[in-house]
C-alpha cells in the first residue's frame, strides 16, 4: 500500500512523474483549480472585510472524492502543483477541501520534470507559502470586482452580454490608441540618393548613400531639393575623405522568459501566444521519447527570470566545448541580470537536458512541438556561447572640384558602412527574427580602399519614399508592449489576447490586430466612465503591489480595501450617467420582409444588425448598413459602414458589388482640388485617397 500521495495539476504529469517514483508513491491529478468564487454572485463580502467565498467547481466532486480517499490512507500528501502563485493557490485550496492536517501537508515544486528534480523536491519539501497564496487571492478578487461590477454596465449600454476585464480592457485601449495614431498619420515625403562609383582595380562598383555635407546630415524632402543637389554634383569628382576601421562585439542573447518566447515564436514561427503556451506546456509536462521513456523536455514555462542553474550552465558548457570547441564558450559563467520585476526565483525557459538536441527528437515530437523545442534549445545554447565579433568599416566620400558652369560648388558627402564576421560565436546556431546584422554584411567594400583610392562616377540612384504610419500590433508586439509597461504577468498574456479576440473586440488579420466597432464602443465607455481601470500606469502599479504581497511587504486586504470603494463609487456614478444617455432602439427605413414593420438597429457580439421590432413573434434579421451622409464619388449612391469577413471596419458603396468603391478611412465628402479624388479624414486633417497625389488639407 502506498504511503505517500503526490498531487499534481494535470494527468500528463501523472504519467511522467509516476515513472520516477517507487511503489510507495501514488500520483494523482487535480485537473487544475478545484475551488473558485461562485459564478452566480459577486463572490466576496464587502461588509465582512472583503472575505472571499469559495465553492467547489462544478464537475470536480468525483475527483475530490478520489483524492480525499487517497489522502486518508497516506502518511504524507505532497502538493506538487505549478511553482508560481497560481500553483501555490491551487495547493492551498486542495489542502482546504481535502481537510488535510498541517502535519500531513508537504509542498514541493520543481522547475523541470526530470527524475533528479522530482526526487530532489521531495527531499526539500516545505510548508505552504501563504504570501504567494495571498498575492493570487488579491489578483483574483480585483479581477472579479472589475468583471462583475462593470460588465453589467456594458450589457446595459451595448445591449448584449459583453464584459470588462482588468487587464484585457487596458490591452484593448492600447490597440485603440494605436489605431487612432494610424488613422491620424500623414505621410511625409523623403528621397534616398546614392552615387554609384567605379573603384580602381575592382570589378564591382561601390554604392555610397547620401549623407549631407561635411557640416552635418541633410534630409532630402522634395524633388526640388534633390534636383538642386544633383545640379551641384554635375561634373564633380569624388574622393575618399576618411576610412574608419573598428571592431564590434555582439553579446549572446539572454535565454527565454515567457514574454520573449511568445514574441520570438510569433515572429519566427508565426505561432499565436496561446499556441506557443499550449505547446510549451506539452514539452514541460512530458513527452514520450523513443528509447528514454517519458521526459519533461523544458523547464517551467511561466517565468520572468533569466537565471540559469549552475548544473545547467555546466552541462551547456560541456556540450558547446564538445560540439564547437573551447573558443565558443562564453568567457564568463556569471549569471546575467534577471528582470527586476520577476515574481519569483524560477529559472529561464531552457531544455531540461541540453544533450537532447532537436535532431535527436525528430521522431518523438510533432512538427509544431519540434519547431518550438528547437527555438528554445538554440536560444539557450546560444546564451551560453561566446559573443560574435565583427570588423566594421566606415568610409566617407566627398565631392571634389566644381561644375563647369559654376565658380564654387558646395561639398556633398556620401557614406558606406559594412561589416564582416571575424568570429561567429553564438550566431553559429542562433539569430533573432529582427536581427539587423542579417543585412549589414551585404554591403561589399573594396578590399583595400584607402584615402588614395581613385573613384570614378558611374551613375546616380535615387528614389522617392514616404514615411509609414506605426504598424498595427501583432500578438508578438502586443506582448512586448504589455511587458514593457508592466501590464499583467507571463501567465496572463496569452489568455488576455485570446479573450479580446474571442469577444470580437479585436480581430486578427494576417497577424495584425485590428480593433472592431464593438471594441471601439466598449473602449469609449471604459475611458469615459472608468479612466483609472484602463490607465496603464495604474494597472502596472497594481502588479507591483501584487509582488509586494508575495514578498510579504504588503497585506493583501489593504490593497482590496483601497481599491474597491473607488470602483464602487465609479460604478454608481456611471450607472446614473448611462441611465441618462441610454438610447432607445434606432428605427431604420428598411422594411421587415416578413411582417412589414420598420426594422430597428440592435447591437450584437459582432456589431450592429437589423432586427424586427415584432420579436419574438417575428425573428427576421438583416445586415445593418450605417449611412454616413456622404455620396459615393463614383455612382452617387450612399456610402455605408461595412465590415470585412473578420470584422474590420471599412467604408464602401451601398450598391456593392455593382460599385466597388471602398476605403479604410472615413470619407469627408470633399474632393481633392488637385486630382479630384475623395478626401479622407486623418485626425484633424484631410488627405487625398489617391496614393500618388499626397494632397493634405
Amino acid at each position: 500500500m502506498a504511503k505517500y500521495l503526490v498531487i499534481v495539476e494535470s494527468p500528463a504529469k501523472v504519467r511522467t512523474i509516476s515513472k520516477f517514483l517507487g511503489a510507495n508513491y501514488t500520483v494523482m491529478a487535480s485537473n487544475g483549480h478545484v475551488r473558485d468564487m461562485p459564478k452566480s454572485q459577486l463572490g466576496f463580502d464587502a461588509a465582512n472585510d472583503y472575505e472571499p467565498k469559495y465553492i467547489t467547481i462544478r464537475g470536480k466532486g468525483d475527483i475530490l472524492a478520489k483524492l480525499r480517499k487517497a489522502a486518508q490512507k497516506a502518511d504524507r500528501v505532497y502538493l506538487a502543483t505549478d511553482p508560481d502563485r497560481e500553483g501555490e493557490a491551487i495547493s492551498w485550496h486542495l489542502a482546504q477541501v481535502l481537510r488535510l492536517p498541517e502535519r500531513q501537508i508537504y509542498r514541493i515544486t520543481f522547475n523541470e520534470i526530470t527524475k533528479t528534480a522530482v526526487k530532489e523536491s521531495i527531499k526539500n519539501a516545505r510548508v505552504l507559502d501563504m504570501d504567494k497564496v495571498d498575492a493570487q487571492q488579491a489578483r483574483r478578487l480585483l479581477d472579479r470586482m472589475v468583471g462583475y461590477r462593470i460588465s453589467p454596465l456594458l450589457w446595459a449600454k451595448v445591449k448584449r452580454g459583453l464584459s470588462a476585464g482588468r487587464v484585457q480592457s487596458v490591452a484593448v485601449r492600447i490597440i485603440c490608441d494605436r489605431e487612432a495614431e494610424i488613422n491620424a498619420f500623414l505621410p511625409v515625403e523623403y528621397w534616398n540618393l546614392a552615387v554609384i562609383l567605379d573603384v580602381e582595380g575592382e570589378k564591382s562598383p561601390l554604392h555610397a548613400k547620401y549623407y549631407g555635407t561635411p557640416a552635418g546630415r541633410v534630409e532630402i524632402s522634395s524633388r526640388e531639393q534633390l534636383d538642386g543637389i544633383l545640379a551641384d554634383l554635375d561634373g564633380v569628382g569624388y574622393a575618399v575623405s576618411e576610412v574608419k576601421k573598428g571592431e564590434r562585439v555582439k553579446k549572446s542573447p539572454l535565454p527565454f522568459i515567457t514574454s520573449t518566447l511568445q514574441q520570438e515564436a510569433g515572429n519566427t514561427l508565426g505561432y499565436s501566444a496561446a499556441k506557443t503556451m499550449k505547446l510549451a506546456q506539452q514539452l514541460y509536462e512530458g513527452v514520450d521519447v523513443k528509447g528514454k521513456g517519458t521526459i519533461g523536455l523544458i523547464t517551467y514555462l511561466r517565468t520572468d527570470s533569466t537565471r540559469i542553474s549552475a548544473e545547467a550552465k555546466s552541462e551547456a558548457a560541456a556540450y558547446i566545448e564538445n560540439e564547437y570547441g573551447r573558443e565558443y564558450l562564453a568567457p564568463s559563467t556569471e549569471t546575467k541580470a534577471a528582470a527586476s520585476k520577476g515574481q519569483d526565483a524560477h529559472e529561464a525557459i531552457r531544455p531540461s537536458v541540453v544533450s537532447l538536441s532537436p535532431t535527436m527528437l525528430k521522431e518523438s515530437l510533432t512538427r509544431d512541438q519540434l519547431r518550438l523545442y528547437q527555438l528554445i534549445w538554440r536560444r539557450f545554447v546560444a546564451s551560453q556561447m561566446a559573443a560574435a565579433r565583427y570588423e566594421t568599416t566606415s568610409v566617407r566620400i566627398d565631392s571634389v572640384g566644381q561644375s563647369p558652369d559654376k565658380k564654387k560648388t558646395p561639398t556633398h558627402r556620401f557614406t558606406v558602412s559594412a561589416s564582416k564576421v571575424i568570429f561567429p560565436g553564438f550566431t553559429t546556431i542562433y539569430t533573432e527574427a529582427d536581427d539587423k546584422d542579417k543585412n549589414e554584411a551585404k554591403t561589399v567594400l573594396a578590399r583595400s580602399i584607402d584615402l588614395n583610392t581613385r573613384l570614378t562616377w558611374q551613375n546616380f540612384d535615387f528614389e522617392q519614399h514616404f514615411t509609414q504610419p506605426p504598424p498595427h500590433y501583432t500578438e508578438a508586439s502586443l506582448v512586448k508592449i504589455l511587458e514593457e509597461l508592466g501590464i499583467g504577468r507571463p501567465s496572463t498574456y496569452a489568455p488576455t489576447i485570446s479573450t479580446i479576440i474571442a469577444r470580437r473586440y479585436v480581430i486578427k488579420e494576417n497577424k495584425s490586430l485590428y480593433v472592431t466597432e464593438l471594441g471601439e464602443v466598449v473602449n469609449k465607455i471604459m475611458v469615459d466612465a472608468f479612466p483609472t481601470i484602463v490607465d496603464v500606469h495604474f494597472t502596472a502599479n497594481l502588479e507591483t503591489l501584487f509582488d509586494g504581497i508575495e514578498h510579504g511587504d504588503v497585506k493583501w486586504k489593504t490593497v482590496i480595501r483601497n481599491f474597491y470603494p473607488d470602483l464602487d463609487e465609479a460604478v454608481q456614478a456611471a450607472e446614473k450617467e448611462l441611465g441618462k444617455v441610454k438610447v432607445a432602439d434606432e428605427v431604420s427605413d428598411q422594411i421587415c420582409e416578413k411582417c412589414g414593420k420598420n426594422m430597428v438597429v440592435k447591437y450584437g457580439p459582432h456589431g450592429k444588425f437589423l432586427a424586427c421590432p415584432g420579436f419574438p413573434d417575428c425573428r427576421f434579421t438583416g445586415q445593418y448598413l450605417e449611412k454616413i451622409g456622404i455620396e459615393c464619388p463614383r455612382c452617387n449612391k450612399d456610402i455605408v459602414v461595412r465590415k470585412s469577413k473578420k470584422g474590420r471596419r471599412y467604408y464602401g458603396c451601398s450598391d456593392s458589388p455593382a460599385c466597388d468603391f471602398m476605403v479604410w478611412q472615413k470619407p469627408s465628402g470633399k474632393k481633392c482640388p488637385i486630382c479630384g479624388d475623395v478626401l479622407l479624414a486623418k485626425g484633424k486633417k484631410l488627405a487625398c485617397a489617391n496614393g500618388e497625389c499626397r494632397f493634405v488639407q
